[in-house]
């Protein structure tokens, strides 16, 4: 049977609302944790298990995303995860208690994981290898705007409205997502009935991502890394993470998970850098609304606005971003948008109570404008060279890297400020906390060398040189008809 080709612009219409629903959903229940506390009668200690638990199962469920699309197809991948969100936002809206609360965000979760790296895949499987830098800045857009928009939406719902709305603002997005991929997606699934899944590395990789996340979760509660409640689920995390690197290398079958990508020196450089981008985007994230908060006095509401700036420089070069690393390569990108996002944060590091304003927001716009000219570059960058069939593996690892980045630098800067904060007052612990930031981003800088300097030559797209009806398992599907 041929294939209706499946470009970018079909996945951006299917595709984005629903990556915009779950990033919104990341960002708004953060700023409502203490209204819903009130609403449940529950202590904030529960009631943060609505984000933990969310993230836990988002993390959990990355690594079957390959099996997935392989047993399922794209469409159907794409659907299954949409729908599992779209009843837990329906279930968290109608949500009676903390525990249910807690429970029907897990599902979410579960939805939100396998919908990430499955657009993630679709988009750089539906290019050639020169396309990657324009998929990426297709699929990067939510991203761009969900830190942004999310606090102001989440303050509004909050201030203005019942916190059940948080989760009915998803519901539309979700129908359309869904109602856009059964009508435009082709019906790519393949004769896989027999897609292994392994069970023994699932058993291994999903709870030790979840042990690890849960860890970085409690270092801020307990101000440090040496609490038990840190220390063990860190060390279960990372053995466990272990186990499963040895076995994945040792397998003589395709393992869940194919580590084997680590070979590929431009890969392995991207992936560190994307652990990296993590901590100095969504570790920053932390850190910039709490500034705007506790220094300069402003609320929740505020506090989110004052942080669009940063949105707006992502959008800015987003689509410079792509193109030209589509043409040049993402070394030079990537080099001189670290070295802008480090020397754009030293207005905050240098800040007080006084520090105008109006030449924060400038330093948010260039901040923003570097972001955008790392991460775009380097989730294209780390395609670069592999086949068709390691593209499901190499959103997973991607994402993966993302998430514990994130949660990595999190934990550290709310160290940090903690402990700074308790010696020497809150302007000192913001100021020392931004230049641990700087620090790590001029780490990554250093990194950044190792990354290519032009796209190969040779056209071996990881798509096929055609766009396609994602075939995830291998093989090429037949050229559309009329080629």
């Amino acid at each position: 049977m041929s294939l209706k080709p499946l470009s970018l612009r079909t996945l951006a219409i299917v595709m984005i609302p629903g990556i915009l629903a779950v990033l919104f959903d990341t960002t708004i229940v953060a700023i409502a944790l203490r209204t819903l506390a009130r609403e449940l009668s529950s202590p904030l200690s529960t009631i943060q298990w609505v984000t933990t638990g969310y993230l836990l199962a988002l993390g959990m469920v990355i690594p079957i995303t390959g099996w997935l699309l392989r047993r399922v197809g794209g469409k159907r991948a794409w659907m299954l995860a949409m729908t599992l969100f779209l009843l837990g936002s329906i279930g968290s809206a109608f949500a009676w208690s903390a525990a249910s609360l807690i429970g029907f965000r897990v599902l979410q979760g579960a939805g939100g994981g396998l919908m990430l790296p499955v657009m993630q895949t679709l988009a750089v499987q539906a290019v050639g290898e020169r396309g990657l830098g324009k998929a990426t800045a297709t699929i990067a857009l939510p991203a761009v705007l969900g830190p942004v928009l999310g606090p102001v939406l989440g303050g509004l719902i909050v201030d203005s409205i019942s916190w059940r709305w948080i989760f009915w603002v998803n519901v539309p997005l979700c129908l359309f997502s869904l109602v856009m991929a059964w009508r435009m997606l082709p019906d790519d699934r393949r004769d896989e009935e027999s897609a292994h899944l392994d069970l023994v590395g699932l058993a291994l990789v999903s709870p030790g991502i979840a042990a690890l996340l849960y860890g970085l979760s409690e270092v801020g509660t307990h101000e440090g890394f040496g609490h038990p409640s840190v220390v063990v689920p860190i060390v279960v995390g990372v053995v466990l993470v272990a186990a499963f690197a040895v076995r994945a290398l040792r397998s003589r079958t395709e393992p869940l998970v194919d580590l084997r990508l680590f070979r590929h020196s431009t890969f392995t450089a991207s992936t560190v850098l994307l652990f990296f981008s993590g901590f100095v985007l969504y570790g920053a994230m932390l850190v910039m609304p709490l500034y705007f908060q506790q220094v300069r006095g402003h609320d929740a509401l505020a506090a989110g606005l004052l942080l669009a700036p940063q949105g707006l420089g992502s959008l800015l070069s987003r689509s410079v971003a792509g193109v030209l690393s589509d043409k040049y390569g993402p070394r030079w990108f990537v080099f001189g948008g670290l070295v802008i996002v480090a020397l754009s944060t030293v207005p905050f590091a240098l800040a007080d109570a006084g520090t105008s304003e109006w030449l924060l927001a400038g330093a948010l716009v260039v901040r923003g404008f570097g972001l955008g000219g790392v991460v775009i570059p380097l989730i294209a960058g780390a395609y670069q060279g592999l086949d068709r069939a390691d593209a499901p593996h190499a959103s997973i690892l991607t994402r993966t890297a993302q998430q514990i980045g994130g949660a990595f630098g999190g934990a550290v800067l709310a160290v940090v400020l903690a402990r700074t904060s308790a010696a020497s007052g809150p302007v000192s612990a913001f100021e020392t906390t931004f230049w641990w930031t700087i620090a790590f981003t001029a780490v990554a800088v250093l990194i950044a060398v190792f990354l290519p300097t032009r796209p190969r030559e040779a056209e071996a797209p990881v798509a096929g040189s055609e766009p396609v009806a994602v075939a995830v398992g291998g093989d090429l599907p037949e050229k559309p008809e009329g080629h």
